[in-house]
């Protein structure tokens, strides 16, 4: 019987505490969205997963000498791995439709407002409510989500707020994929029938020079006046460069498919670790998800003000919708402005348009990104 007893004190179930149960819920609930719903599931299924093993109670998977722990250590902390996938996404972005309409990249700007303005609101809630503490370092992390751009979001979490990287990944993963629930409602309030009708005009064709041209002038630019976000965008750019020369194709294709689908794995388990009960059932964590709904949509309600006001002042019509776009979540943002848009004239098409603020909303939000490192980084 003692050894009965021993044998079934050393079992999860007596030695999982509730923490870890409420833990384990959630992270089946991340993988019910991800297959069930299709949200995100190429980060999310691996970061719910990981999120199980991390809770595996006494098996030390999410410690520092753990199978996730080792993971975490070898990619994220140093930032790695989010710069491996913006390699990849480099790689798979088209710039043509920003070369081709320039102007559209105040809109993917005009997008990160909501970084800023959440920044403030994370500092203000710390102070005014009591609730939660939220430092500086983890405001500006928070503010992040607001660029929809889960690697940025990533990338900036490990460097100035570990603690909250689980909680900031999920929210920042989750809000994403809802882009076509949360946009279309801001979309249609701050634009009238008329507006959403507009139709543009046929971008102009882009010269292979300027496509070539445009990552290495991009970079160059960064490392004069930024180079806080030359990690993030240097390799964007990098990868851009491989798949626009038109002589690494085999390189550009690694790019496209093997580096970024193995690292994409290995990323989703690493973040997973930081989804243990001690980190992820506080206070903050709440905070965190409101905080980053409000990013979402003060990024969403500042492209299409800025789209409104340039379409007031500009010869050739702007249709304020792809002002939406801004906020990168490259290319569902896109996707949906043209669904918005098509709802309103069946036979209007603002995909391409879209795409412009879209892809200027990576290079937005990579940016931002260099900005907070530069501000508030330790």
């Amino acid at each position: 019987m003692e050894g009965f007893t021993e044998v079934l004190n050393q079992t999860g179930i007596a030695s999982m505490t509730l923490g870890q149960g409420g833990m384990a819920l959630v992270c089946l609930g991340l993988l019910w969205l991800a297959i069930a719903k299709q949200f995100e599931p190429l980060l999310l299924l691996p970061i719910g997963f990981g999120g199980l093993l991390a809770n595996v109670p006494g098996a030390g998977i999410a410690e520092a000498d753990g199978f996730l722990g080792l993971l975490y250590g070898m990619g994220v902390s140093n930032g790695l791995f989010p710069l491996l996938i913006f390699v990849g996404v480099g790689a798979l972005t088209d710039f043509g439709p920003l070369l081709a309409h320039p102007k559209t990249a105040l809109l993917g700007a005009a997008a990160q407002f909501g970084i800023f303005a959440t920044l403030l609101g994370a500092l203000a809630l710390t102070e005014q409510t009591g609730w939660v503490d939220f430092s500086l370092q983890d405001a500006a992390a928070i503010g992040i989500i607001g660029g929809a751009d889960g690697p940025t979001a990533i990338f900036l979490a490990s460097r100035l707020s570990p603690d909250l990287l689980g909680a900031i990944a999920v929210a920042a993963y989750s809000y994403m994929a809802m882009v076509p629930i949360i946009q279309p409602p801001i979309m249609r309030l701050l634009t009238s029938k008329r507006e959403r009708e507009i139709v543009m005009t046929q971008l102009r064709p882009v010269s292979r020079a300027e496509r070539i041209g445009f990552p290495v002038v991009v970079f160059g630019l960064c490392f004069l006046l930024l180079p806080d976000a030359t990690p993030l965008v240097g390799a964007l750019m990098f990868g851009n460069l491989l798949s626009e020369s038109g002589v690494t194709d085999r390189l550009a294709g690694a790019a496209k498919n093997e580096l970024i689908n193995v690292v994409t794995i290995l990323l989703g388990l690493a973040v997973g670790s930081k989804l243990g009960a001690d980190k992820f059932l506080q206070p903050e964590t709440l905070g965190i998800l409101v905080l980053g709904l409000g990013a979402f949509c003060i990024g969403t309600a500042t492209g299409v003000l800025l789209a409104k006001a340039m379409n007031a002042v500009s010869r050739q019509p702007i249709n304020p919708l792809i002002g939406a776009a801004g906020v990168s979540a490259v290319p569902m943002a896109a996707r949906v402005v043209n669904k918005v848009g098509q709802d309103a004239v069946p036979t209007n098409l603002l995909l391409m348009h879209a795409m412009g603020p879209n892809v200027a909303g990576v290079l937005g939000s990579a940016v931002a990104a260099g900005v907070l490192l530069a501000l508030v980084g330790s």
